[in-house]
């Protein structure tokens, strides 16, 4: 029987077992210890970085973040809409309101004019900048941080980059995180490399740091007994998990140098399909580390099973998401993928694949219905015909051959 095969699957194949085993026999298995020292200072040397703070997720990161730039009750923050809600919940945990931006076509990301007409229509109506902009690096594909940041410039208004999908990934040459106040990095168990959960925050300077430091331990002050003066959190990185993402530093750039090759194939043996299109980078500078390979589906193109797509309720997680306890309300969104894109992973999933559609957009989220939106249909347009193909260390070259003999036997012509 064939294996399934996963989006992205942790790999541990570095020497995890070796800095676990020495976080266990030295007892260091609090969030402090010589394992998280040395992530810390491995991330550094790898992204070019001063100052990097591990942390238990990349949702707390940008929390930090966001704190450290002063976001508060009733600021507004903008974020780009096509992500995940790790960049957007954080905002509302401060009582603060998120601002969705649109994409742009080629890269996906944050569409820079679209971000400097809403910073201006937020100035008229709310008499405010807002307090920051957190452009998102979607499945690994850098945004067009020079025009973003000359918009932020202009303007005064600080970055939290969200690269928790692009560790490694770079903008003309430079690593995504590193070019605006804060760079936010995610260690999940899908992500480039794992400390099974986990992120970190990319910090400008020490004192900086040292800031972000004391909210993520619990902002207790220099004293021999527990004084706290305020509120911090419980966001620090174990020594054993850390342990774990250092013996995965020790393989960064084979995922990255696996990533892009499958990428590659892709683009390769779905060339000819027509109807078919994979996203690549709009050019050289975008150095992307296909976290995950994506491809689109014309409208037109009919699949398989299409005419019976929703036609079932879904009950439980769908494609191994951990924590799925509430059943749908019903069949049907008000914004969906369309019925071949879902009959194509209804089909691909009975071959053994895991596929997914892309992020639904946070603005056509039921939970900020009322958020503000600068919209221009892009990301809408694409959470319609997308999907998301495995790409992660344990694909092999045969598993994506088989992935795509499968595409185009879904396809009927």
């Amino acid at each position: 029987m064939r294996k399934r095969i996963y989006l992205c699957l942790a790999h541990m194949s570095g020497n995890e077992m070796k800095f676990i085993q020495e976080a266990f026999d030295s007892n260091w298995v609090a969030p402090l210890g010589p394992n998280v020292n040395g992530f810390e200072e491995e991330l550094r040397a790898f992204v070019g970085a001063s100052e990097v703070v591990a942390l238990a997720s990349g949702t707390s990161a940008v929390h930090l973040a966001l704190l450290d730039c002063g976001v508060g009750p009733g600021d507004e923050v903008l974020v780009q809409s096509f992500t995940f809600c790790a960049s957007s919940h954080p905002v509302t945990y401060l009582g603060a309101a998120p601002v969705f931006v649109d994409s742009e076509k080629d890269t996906w990301n944050m569409d820079p004019a679209l971000l400097e007409e809403a910073i201006k229509d937020r100035i008229v109506k709310t008499g405010r900048k807002p307090k920051a902009i957190i452009p998102v690096a979607l499945y690994g594909m850098p945004y067009r941080i020079d025009k973003i940041m000359e918009v932020a410039d202009k303007y005064g208004i600080p970055i939290i980059e969200d690269a928790a999908e692009g560790f490694g990934s770079r903008f003309d040459g430079k690593v995504l995180g590193t070019f605006g106040r804060f760079g936010v990095l995610s260690f999940n168990g899908n992500k480039m490399i794992t400390t099974s959960g986990g992120g970190a925050l990319i910090c400008p300077g020490k004192a900086t740091r040292d800031r972000i430091m004391w909210l993520a331990t619990q902002a207790r002050e220099a004293y021999p007994y527990y004084q706290h003066e305020a509120i911090g959190y419980n966001y620090r990185l174990s020594n054993v998990c850390a342990g774990i993402g250092r013996g995965q530093m020790t393989v960064i750039e084979d995922h990255l140098a696996h990533h892009r090759h499958v990428q590659k194939l892709y683009e390769e043996l779905l060339a000819d399909v027509e109807g078919i299109s994979v996203h690549k980078a709009p050019d050289a500078r975008f150095d992307s580390n296909f976290w995950l390979c994506v491809m689109t589906l014309d409208e037109g193109l009919k699949i398989a099973g299409q005419e019976n797509a929703y036609a079932e309720k879904i009950t439980t997680a769908v494609g191994g998401a951990a924590g799925v306890v509430h059943v749908s309300g019903g069949v049907h969104t008000d914004c969906e993928p369309n019925q071949n894109v879902e009959a194509m992973r209804v089909f691909l999933d009975a071959a053994g694949i895991e596929a997914r559609p892309l992020w639904k957009p946070m603005h056509k989220q039921p939970v900020y219905k009322d958020s503000p939106a600068y919209l221009n249909g892009v990301s809408e347009g694409l959470f319609k015909v997308g999907m998301c193909l495995p790409a992660g260390p344990l694909v092999t070259d045969d598993d994506v051959r088989y992935i795509v003999e499968k595409i185009k036997e879904a396809i009927v012509r």
